[in-house]
């Protein structure tokens, strides 16, 4: 028999409704005693917090608890969220590493963060995931939920008693403050006639990106620069292969982005190992007259695989990029091409890029000798790099360890 139209209508706005997932009165009562028990309390926030950023703060608020969020979660933790103290792991800063380690509770919402290196050593684990299967696969839970980030926020919003104790949130906010302006230090113009450091580039692009742009990242050493300069508001979007680290992802993605929304600017940070892995995509942007903005990081190298193999205690082989002028080989093809050597020149270069009604690709040599440290640094990492300085050394090629050296003193120091 076929359906009245209310009937329809009915039906059809249930199925559109956001499934709500909540967990048992019992669990939460346990979820509730084991927060009224935490005395530094922090919360880990993942991509299972989308739709859930209100809820997410109101309930750090309640718990007096300090935000760190994974990479996927940045876009929709980050925002208007005086709690969030940034990020932890591989590719996360210090401020978020030690919001985690001086936790007693650590509170996981819609996130399978899988840095084991990175939990904190002895404290009580409480993990909120809709997928069951999720839970307890990276860490031993003190309890697992079942349950949307959302809802389950909101019910525990109702029943844990509010914290008066603040320290350990204040700590992690301080914290985050020193962290982010060291990290901000490092954004700075170089000298003309000196390659440009990555994380001014991220700066710049940060500031004259559109409110509502879609960033796509390369796997590599852009995503860390993405994940530590580029701001998010709510409406602005940060894709990459995060899950699966997949090499020359962001042109690609940035492809599906466009036609998706063909009103959006689209953002590419690529590498240069990246763009020229699949060199014929720019055919398709010009084919397809999709408007995206490529960002080349060029270091004429592999530059996080170089990392890994300096932490590993090797000399780098086999990572050199023997590079053309992107920008006059984008001309070629039909992209509009653009060339940085001069720091000074870099904001006014990407305006008039972004501004371009077309495809367009904007060159920039970067430092190759950029470190991206993690917030911790094992034995075994100190080592080995240790190792690697040696070898360098001997085979005759002292000037590399100088250079090294000198690009980096300013994150060390």
């Amino acid at each position: 028999m076929a359906l009245s139209q209310a009937a329809g209508d009915q039906l059809a706005h249930a199925f559109e409704a956001e499934p709500r997932v909540i967990p048992g009165s019992e669990d939460l009562g346990r979820a509730v005693e084991l927060l009224d028990n935490g005395k530094r309390i922090t919360i880990l926030a993942g991509a299972g917090a989308a739709g859930a950023h209100d809820e997410l703060v109101a309930l750090a608020d309640v718990l007096g608890a300090p935000i760190v969020h994974a990479m996927r979660g940045k876009e929709h933790v980050e925002y208007d969220n005086p709690f969030d103290v940034g990020m932890t792991g591989l590719l996360g800063f210090a401020s978020g590493y030690r919001a985690m380690a001086n936790a007693d509770t650590l509170l996981m919402l819609g996130t399978d963060f899988p840095y084991q290196q990175f939990y904190p050593d002895n404290a009580k684990v409480i993990q909120v995931d809709v997928r069951g299967e999720q839970l307890g696969r990276r860490v031993q839970l003190d309890l697992g939920l079942v349950g949307t980030v959302k809802d389950t926020a909101e019910a525990l919003i109702r029943m844990v008693p509010r914290k008066k104790d603040r320290s350990h949130l204040e700590e992690a906010q301080k914290h985050y403050r020193k962290t982010r302006t060291k990290l901000d230090d490092l954004a700075t113009p170089t000298p003309k006639g000196k390659p440009l450091h990555p994380q001014y580039v991220a700066k710049v692009i940060d500031q004259l990106a559109a409110d509502d742009a879609v960033f796509l990242p390369d796997v590599g050493s852009p995503v860390i620069y993405a994940a530590r300069y580029l701001t998010m508001n709510g409406r602005r979007r940060i894709v990459g292969s995060f899950s699966h680290g997949s090499m020359a992802n962001a042109i690609p993605q940035a492809i599906g982005a466009q036609a998706a929304f063909p009103g959006r600017q689209i953002v590419t940070m690529s590498g240069d190992g990246g763009l020229t892995m699949l060199f014929g995509e720019l055919l398709t942007l010009v084919q397809e007259k999709l408007p995206v903005k490529v960002v080349v990081l060029n270091n004429s190298s592999l530059n996080f695989v170089e990392l890994e193999m300096k932490a590993a205690g090797f000399v780098d082989f086999g990572t050199d990029l023997v590079n053309p002028d992107f920008a006059k080989v984008a001309e070629a093809i039909g992209v509009k091409g653009y060339r940085v050597d001069d720091a000074a020149k870099l904001e006014e270069t990407l305006r008039e890029a972004f501004a371009h009604d077309g495809p367009a690709l904007i060159d920039i040599p970067t430092g190759r000798q950029e470190l991206t440290i993690p917030p911790k640094i094992t034995q075994e990492q100190l080592k080995g790099f240790a190792l690697y300085a040696i070898r360098t050394v001997l085979n005759g090629r002292g000037d590399e360890l100088l250079d090294l050296a000198a690009t980096n003193w300013r994150q060390v120091f």
